[in-house]
């Protein structure tokens, strides 16, 4: 399997002076591509069809809503349904909706490989085999028991790009083609170097993400926390009502969900970013998002977490949440240039193009491999029963010569008296 980092340094050269490839990216239907607030894979789907077509490579989005990407966009749903996100119904319509769309577009030659996105799209891959496209599927969350034991079912059939070397690690038996981590376009994202001396926490308000030991940290530092994210899910409300709410004080501020021009203000100004999560983060893209800012991040140490943030450079990591108030003081330490400078260096989006543009082409390497060696075998059975035909009707001939009769042979018993 191969390894491709975001920064392209593991990259075969010889690929970039190929020929542009013709790709579709399968979104799920829930938010827009861009969204507008909430959606990290329709945010990494936007840049990454932005950065290939940038390339020079010819590039569909299959999706719901409106375009908003330099991608030629077909629409298979009328609008996005945010509203549905969790229901089976949207996913199994969705996946059957984009095979639809793919078999169009290669009835007409547009599409070289399908880059799926969506958890049920992966069910599809057989059919675009049989079209001669491979799959290639970014395993944007968590490989927990369930989702494990579903890409190892799907087996080779799709080809697993990883986000983050430690979502790899935790199921090495799957199907990896590359690691890729996720990445953005740092001109659309403002740096500031003097900061306001507020903490934000942004993202779902869910155990997993521990905004309450967020809350813990800020009021044990005597700093305040603005805690900006989505909260619609019954989990999240649950949980918001049960350890948020009454750990609020008159100095915490809850923002609510931050569209996109009020989330780079909130990431731009904050002291540092606060990200105590209690799970296997497969990469945590609001890292990044902060420290193109210019704003480090504090942040318990789990999944990705020390792959995306340099701990002492672009921020400080620690294994326990008792630890995290001073850490909140230690954080005043970090250069906001170096935080954006990280970025620049390990999370482009040029980077994850060119680290999927590798993955598609290994993918189209494998199934041509594997399109050879089925050619290669059926050329052989021909052969081979070419040959038997021959041997046999050599038999036949010599067993009516001896009888002097033509009228045919008994079937010969294997094994029994001739």
């Amino acid at each position: 399997m191969n390894r491709v980092s975001s920064t392209g340094a593991a990259l075969d050269r010889s690929h970039s002076a190929a020929r542009p490839l013709r790709v579709a990216l399968v979104a799920p239907p829930y938010f827009d591509v861009p969204p507008a607030a909430y959606g990290g894979v329709e945010a990494v789907v936007a840049d990454l069809a932005d950065a290939l077509v940038g390339r020079g490579h010819t590039v569909t989005v299959v999706g719901a809503g409106k375009p908003g990407t330099d991608a030629r966009f077909v629409p298979v749903w009328p609008r996005t349904v945010p509203e549905r996100l969790g229901e089976p119904y949207p996913e199994v319509m969705h996946a059957v909706a984009a095979r639809r769309a793919v078999e169009r577009l290669a009835l007409t030659g547009s599409v070289d490989v399908v880059h799926d996105h969506t958890l049920a799209g992966p069910l599809n891959a057989p059919a675009y085999a049989a079209l001669g496209l491979p799959t290639v599927v970014t395993v944007h969350g968590p490989v927990d028991d369930d989702l494990r034991a579903y890409y190892r079912e799907l087996g080779d059939d799709v080809h697993l790009v990883a986000i983050s070397d430690r979502q790899r690690a935790l199921a090495p038996e799957l199907h990896w083609t590359a690691t890729v981590h996720n990445a953005l376009r740092l001109a659309d994202w403002p740096f500031l170097e003097r900061k306001d001396d507020y903490a934000l926490f942004l993202g779902r308000f869910h155990p997993d993400k521990a905004p309450h030991l967020a809350l813990d940290a800020a009021h044990a530092a005597g700093l305040r926390l603005v805690l900006a994210g989505k909260c619609a899910e019954p989990i999240e409300k649950e949980y918001f009502e049960r350890e948020v709410r009454p750990r609020l004080t008159d100095r915490d501020h809850v923002f609510g969900v931050a569209d996109a021009t009020a989330k780079r203000k909130l990431l731009a100004s904050a002291r540092c970013l606060l990200f105590p999560i209690r799970w296997e983060e497969p990469f945590g893209m609001v890292m990044i998002e902060a420290m193109a800012c210019g704003t480090p991040v504090v942040a318990l140490r789990a999944g990705a977490v020390p792959e995306v943030v340099v701990h002492g450079v672009t921020g400080i990591v620690r294994d326990d949440p008792a630890d995290l108030p001073q850490a909140l003081h230690d954080v005043r330490a970090i250069s906001p240039a170096a935080c954006r400078r990280h970025v620049a260096e390990r999370f482009d989006v040029d980077g994850l193009a060119a680290g999927y543009e590798n993955a598609y082409r290994s993918a189209l390497g494998a199934e041509r491999a594997t399109a050879a060696g089925v050619r290669s075998s059926l050329d052989l059975l021909r052969r081979d029963y070419a040959d038997i035909d021959t041997a046999l009707d050599t038999a036949m001939e010599s067993a009516l010569t001896d009888r002097g009769d033509h009228e045919g042979p008994a079937l010969p018993v294997s094994g029994g008296p001739s």
